[in-house]
């Protein structure tokens, strides 16, 4: 586990508690994905880095920039994560909040890299045999990646399923 990951647990553990206790689960997934988004700009990022910026401007302009997508409860997390000098980590309470509420749900996402298109058959296939081989419904993202050569590449949470002629390569090479 990653630092950043240990740091955003307590608060993407909190913000899930609280919003099953609310039943607002989808839209604390969709103000966590847009504080992120906001948050992983460029621009935001120079703005958030910048010790001259005091925390009160900082949180208006979040504030500002997000409008009314972001509800009381949302501000305050606002508030919190740069009083605490965390806004950093917001982009992982987000992923975080995902895998609990993928948890909860009975859901696992899973992003599958493909090195050429599939028809939908062959998806529908494949999202059948990852449900079967994880017991979870799966909501699947499909991408083409043609550095893969030939193959698929599966990540499901920590899991990783490489039968990529690229990740066939790699381990030759390694071995060798």
């Amino acid at each position: 586990m990653t630092e950043l990951a240990t740091l955003a647990r307590p608060y993407a553990e909190a913000v899930f508690v609280r919003a099953k206790e609310t039943g607002e689960t989808e839209q604390w997934s969709s103000m966590l994905a847009l504080l992120s988004a906001v948050a992983g700009d460029h621009v935001m990022a120079a703005i958030v880095d910048n010790p001259k910026v005091d925390a009160d401007v900082l949180v208006r302009l979040l504030l500002d920039i997000c409008g009314d997508q972001i509800d009381a409860e949302g501000a305050n997390l606002v508030r919190l994560l740069v009083a605490n000098g965390r806004l950093r980590i917001v982009a992982q309470i987000a992923r975080l909040f995902e895998e609990y509420r993928a948890a909860d749900e009975g859901y696992v996402d899973v992003k599958v890299l493909t090195a050429f298109s599939i028809t939908k058959t062959e998806e529908k296939k494949l999202e059948a045999a990852l449900a079967k081989k994880l017991d979870k419904k799966v909501h699947m993202s499909l991408d083409v990646d043609e550095s893969l050569i030939g193959g698929i590449l599966v990540r499901a949470g920590d899991m990783v399923i490489d039968g990529s002629i690229k990740g066939q390569l790699r381990q030759l090479a390694k071995g060798l």
